[in-house]
């Protein structure tokens, strides 16, 4: 079987990116549905006021070394609460356009694996409904269900989860359908 170079793939992986850029640009600031994944803390300056100075990372609370997590102590922190992950970042106000170009790039990755198992699985000339299988599985896995793992080991709330595969869903089908329109005859 001819396989399909990335060379020749160049447009598609491109091409998607742009379009799911575009798109995930309109479902955050048009559709507005993602509003609600972040909520303010209670008595959020008593909260920033205690973490200030802390340095940017991520941390659990309780925190404790495996060996130590079934000491009462330890048990007892977790029973009366808070548990959680707190991701604190480099104080400064957010660059929008730094995380944008970061997302724009993951894009560009997705789109040369999506672009590598294609091109390896399909030859020339496959048929669009075909083209779209392939590629639009395998850039489901990088856009939606790369998602879960968020909800597991994270802890999102799986309303968000469930709104971030819905994403990964929207960007994959764009992405197939990019490739299946692009495949070379």
């Amino acid at each position: 079987m001819a396989y399909v170079g990335l060379g020749a793939l160049w447009l598609p992986i491109v091409l998607s990116a742009v379009i799911v850029f575009v798109a995930s640009s309109v479902m955050h600031m048009l559709l507005k549905y993602h509003q609600s994944d972040y909520k303010k803390l209670p008595n959020e300056d008593v909260a920033a006021a205690a973490l200030r100075g802390v340095p940017a990372g991520m941390y659990m609370m309780p925190h404790c070394d495996h060996g130590d997590m079934k000491l009462p102590a330890v048990q007892e922190k977790f029973k009366t609460g808070p548990v959680g992950t707190v991701l604190l970042r480099t104080p400064g106000m957010i660059n929008m356009g730094k995380f944008l170009g970061m997302w724009f790039g993951y894009l560009l990755v997705v789109g040369l694996f999506t672009a590598y198992i294609s091109g390896r699985t399909l030859a020339p000339g496959t048929q669009y409904l075909q083209v779209f299988r392939v590629a639009g599985a395998t850039s489901f896995m990088a856009y939606g269900i790369a998602n879960l793992a968020n909800g597991i080991w994270k802890g999102e709330p799986g309303s968000v989860v469930v709104k971030e595969v819905i994403d990964g869903l929207v960007f994959a089908l764009l992405t197939a359908g990019t490739f299946g329109w692009l495949w070379p005859k």
